[in-house]
């Protein structure tokens, strides 16, 4: 099953507020900080990364090395050159190269992120898949139902599932002996 246009684009969106709002808030737990314009430049990259992979279901092993190298990618989007000059004490090495705390917090950040998104991955698509069939049967059903046919109404007040509604809908009732007519007007011979 391939995801359609506006799927495509709510799940990039939603991948690339989560990727960059974790990675911010990563950032400040490793003792970082970051700008406004530099945050919105994160969510558009990771965007713009998301919507290719966006057209059909993705594990956890496709999730994760995208989130982390989107962490590291925004890593430096978020401190800004000035930034990592500023807090260069913070990662105890030259060049903005992150130091321990701060990998550890975008480690951790990529992992809760690429995890719960593998889990909303999972969830959706197997929604969608429940949908797909339900729809096929209602309209094959619908389509093929013989017109002639008595309808009898259903016993129960309401079905459990869908399943049991469309069949309890097309449901011909023809328990019992056979239906025999007897005419009482004429007299029985004897």
């Amino acid at each position: 099953m391939l995801a359609r246009p506006p799927l495509r684009l709510l799940r990039a969106t939603a991948f690339a507020v989560v990727c960059a709002g974790l990675s911010a808030l990563a950032h400040i737990a490793g003792g970082g900080s970051f700008s406004a314009p530099h945050l919105a430049g994160g969510v558009v990259l990771a965007f713009c990364a998301a919507v290719p992979l966006t057209g059909r279901e993705r594990t956890l092993a496709a999730i994760l090395p995208v989130l982390g190298g989107l962490q590291v990618v925004l890593h430096f989007m978020l401190g800004g050159a000035a930034a990592h000059v500023a807090h260069a004490a913070h990662h105890h090495a030259a060049g903005g190269i992150p130091g321990l705390g701060m990998t550890a917090a975008h480690a951790w950040a990529a992992a809760l992120t690429a995890l719960w998104l593998a889990r909303g991955e999972r969830a959706l698509w197997s929604l969608l898949r429940r949908l797909a069939v339900r729809l096929r049967v209602l309209v094959a059903v619908h389509a093929w139902a013989p017109a002639d046919l008595p309808q009898v109404p259903c016993r129960a007040p309401e079905p459990a599932t869908l399943r049991a509604l469309v069949l309890c809908r097309h449901s011909v009732t023809r328990r019992g002996p056979p239906f025999v007519r007897v005419n009482l007007s004429r007299p029985h011979p004897a």
